[in-house]
């Protein structure tokens, strides 16, 4: 165990932790809702630092992160864990450690050097905190980044997006990129299936972007819980308010978890999906886990020009130039290349 970051100690032996917007109050003891953060003896700890449950060289397409880096390979860590409890989740046997019969938590002791130490050996261009929440091993990822950052490598999140703004300020130093999943635009739901608030999320998305990180946003649509044409513009309206540059990331949903009996998300509704979001402004839309379709490239918002063609998670061809423009209007493309 290592003593955790951004906390506070209460009376009679309590501790608040304010890494979240759960905003635990933490008795002697006893953990937060993330499973993972322990109070013993008034002091708080982070129980799975340098102990990942999960390590791969991953496309860094697979996160999804299609303008940050595109075609280079990240190296992806987690440990187990998550302060969300969504019942779709596709890898509910680390994140809901604690909570889920048959999760498991096979740990390796993998401390923050010999993790940078193995992206640059697999030459990755960044470490991805993945798999799992990183908000909730905010510690290990966060010394990790800073070496990574030290020596070269960039660091991106894959997250719920439900940090506090104290945690990104802490992070941002180091954080250059990061997909938030916004899984609904309805209140009710984030409280029902996710166990959250929805304002947490669209706040931390918003900070994100003041901050100067780099955000693209994942929505799985599912169907029966997100799949309403008007949550669904919802959605695009509030991302064109926040930088019609973010690109959004409409991926199917196939039975997962404690939602087996669903059917999988029909191809029609994530096409609607799609329109509505360029409708509504977005310069860039992209359907996931649809392979093969031509939705997955990136092509320029002003002329129409394929810019990046991709197969699966791996791209074809990048044309875009080293100036960071479309070779045949010159409008400047958004994201980090």
């Amino acid at each position: 165990m290592k003593e955790a970051m951004l906390y506070t100690k209460e009376s009679g032996n309590k501790v608040h932790c304010n890494l979240c917007h759960h905003s635990c109050l933490i008795a002697e003891d006893k953990y937060g809702i993330c499973n993972v953060r322990l109070n013993k003896g008034g002091t708080l700890y982070t129980i799975f630092y340098g102990r990942p449950v999960a390590m791969a060289v991953d496309p860094i397409e697979k996160k999804p992160l299609f303008h940050y880096k595109p075609g280079s390979l990240a190296f992806s860590i987690a440990t187990p864990g998550c302060n969300f409890q969504c019942s779709f989740c596709q890898n509910w046997d680390i994140s809901q450690y604690g909570r889920a019969e048959g999760g498991r938590a096979p740990t390796t002791e993998v401390p923050p050097e010999k993790i940078v130490a193995q992206a640059k050996a697999h030459r990755c261009q960044s470490i991805s905190y993945t798999y799992t929440e990183p908000t909730i091993f905010f510690e290990y990822a966060h010394d990790t980044a800073k070496i990574a950052h030290e020596q070269g490598l960039g660091n991106n999140f894959v997250t719920n997006g439900y940090m506090t703004r104290e945690a990104l300020d802490t992070i941002k130093p180091y954080l250059d990129a990061a997909n938030v999943d916004l899984k609904s635009f309805r209140k009710d739901t984030y409280r029902k299936i996710m166990k959250a608030q929805l304002d947490g999320v669209l706040d931390s998305i918003k900070y994100m972007k003041q901050l100067g990180i780099w955000v693209e946003v994942t929505t799985l649509v599912v169907p029966g819980m997100n799949d309403d044409p008007a949550e669904l513009a919802d959605i695009a309206k509030f991302l064109v308010e926040v930088g019609r540059d973010i690109p959004w990331h409409i991926s199917r949903f196939h039975p997962q978890y404690q939602m087996q009996d669903m059917p999988s998300t029909p191809i029609k509704t994530l096409k609607l999906a799609m329109e509505t979001g360029k409708k509504a402004g977005l310069r860039y839309v992209y359907l996931g886990n649809v392979p093969g379709d031509p939705s997955e490239n990136t092509l320029c918002y002003e002329c129409g020009e394929t810019l990046i063609e991709r197969e699966g998670f791996f791209v074809k061809s990048n044309r875009v130039t080293n100036r960071s423009e479309c070779p045949k209007c010159r409008s400047r493309i958004d994201g980090i290349f």
